[in-house]
């Protein structure tokens, strides 16, 4: 029988994988603590930013723990679609696209004041960030498996 291959866990493509990990845990538990904890109701477009960063938190802990690189395959659709409607969303909130095709119909208002954080930080605008580099990272690590 083969001897199982150890993870790497001390490559650069693993600080990567490890860095994505913890950007989508912290934005995970974050939403949580927005939502849970200070009470600010979730608009339509935050939950469809949700169901692509929670996978993305299960998905890149699971591999950064097994130091699996290849992970980008999977992890890259997740953190696109994200980025996309986090994008729609900071550019519904900067009122760059018109109200009247706000997909906020139920739950929080997606441009309302609850959509800031910590003295005027815009929630979308957050999120664009952390998909973003989620994406970037992945992308690094990519590049780094595939030389």
């Amino acid at each position: 029988m083969a001897e199982a291959t150890p993870p790497d866990r001390h490559g650069a493509g693993w600080a990567l994988l490890f860095s994505a990990w913890l950007i989508a845990l912290f934005a995970s538990l974050a939403v949580l603590f927005v939502g849970e904890v200070m009470g600010q109701t979730p608009c339509n477009l935050c939950w469809f930013q949700r169901a692509f960063m929670f996978p993305l938190a299960v998905v890149l802990g699971v591999a950064s723990w097994r130091g699996d690189a290849s992970v980008w395959r999977y992890g890259l659709p997740l953190a696109i679609c994200g980025l996309l409607v986090a994008g729609f969303h900071t550019l519904l909130y900067m009122g760059a696209i018109p109200e009247r095709i706000k997909p906020c119909s139920q739950g929080g208002a997606c441009t309302g004041a609850d959509m800031t954080v910590l003295g005027g930080l815009p929630l979308p605008v957050l999120a664009v960030a952390a998909f973003g580099a989620v994406l970037v990272l992945l992308l690094m690590t990519r590049s780094r498996t595939h030389r």
